[in-house]
């Protein structure tokens, strides 16, 4: 069994994007991250993307809005984001508060600013395999992860738990696209379906992304899969100062001995996904005024 360690691949990745944006005269790429409200894990994440981008030399410019901010305030601020030509990616922090529709605000990301590839634009140029588009960036960094660790999904089962429009929709469609790593058949199971057990157990490659702490266990998986675990949950934990620990939605030391491959949590996706975004915002720099 092989534990991938997705902060190697990652910092391997920002090493290259730390070479490539060294060889730029004049200005750097930039970054607009938008977070709206306290929301712990948002606090936590959007900090990690700023000091990942400073640590390439790409400009970050992380916008407070209040958290009363209007739906018509924060789409009127992605719009002056829209229209800076200094602002190469724009970044709008999951979730949003109740009061805000957050998909709405997704589709005024400019598609070619939308280097979290939420915008519906994007989702479809992922799923007509045009490269000229921004995949989102967890299932781009799930992409990268096997690949970098060997696994080439053609002909195999994928089978994806979740069907969010951030993971499991895109994370099937890129493992489904007609092009080197990919070519898998693939399954997307969701809250819905019956005997999850049994489809779980059918992965040649299981992906999870469903937000329930532990919940694949050992007798949910065929012996030798390579299990992918995008959770991130918090579980109470008295020995630790901080009073809590990071679980993914796989239950690690039950899964860890059946699987031949399997991504802890921390230190697996989550990685993976801020490198990813910092590519797709260099990619957004090089593509210029044609976006």
């Amino acid at each position: 069994m092989e534990v991938i360690d997705g902060n190697r691949i990652a910092a391997d990745l920002i090493a290259e994007l730390k070479a490539e944006v060294a060889k730029i005269a004049g200005r750097r790429p930039c970054i607009a991250l938008v977070r709206v409200g306290d929301d712990p894990a948002s606090v936590s994440y959007v900090r990690k993307k700023d000091k990942t981008a400073a640590e390439i030399g790409i400009e970050s410019r992380v916008i407070l809005p209040p958290e009363s901010i209007s739906q018509p305030e924060l789409e009127e601020l992605v719009g002056r984001l829209n229209a800076d030509p200094s602002v190469d990616g724009i970044l709008v922090q999951s979730p949003l508060p109740p009061h805000l529709d957050e998909r709405a605000v997704f589709g005024r990301i400019a598609p070619g600013k939308d280097v979290d590839g939420v915008n519906p634009v994007n989702l479809g140029k992922v799923a007509q395999e045009d490269d000229s588009g921004f995949a989102a960036c967890t299932p781009s960094g799930i992409m990268e992860i096997l690949r970098k660790s060997g696994v080439d999904l053609e002909g195999r089962h994928v089978v994806v738990v979740g069907r969010s429009l951030l993971v499991g929709r895109p994370a099937a469609l890129l493992a489904l696209q007609k092009r080197a790593g990919a070519n898998a058949t693939v399954t997307v199971c969701h809250s819905r379906t019956a005997d999850l057990p049994s489809m779980t157990r059918q992965a040649d490659v299981l992906i999870v992304a469903i937000g329930k702490a532990e919940f694949v266990t050992a007798p949910m998986v065929k012996p030798g899969a390579v299990v992918i675990d995008v959770g991130m949950n918090r579980v109470p934990d008295p020995s630790r100062k901080s009073g809590y620990r990071l679980v993914g939605d796989v239950a690690f030391d039950s899964v860890a001995p059946v699987a031949s491959k399997i991504t802890p949590v921390p230190g697996g996706v989550g990685p993976m996904t801020v490198a990813m975004l910092m590519m797709n915002t260099l990619r957004a720099f090089r593509q210029g005024p044609t976006r």
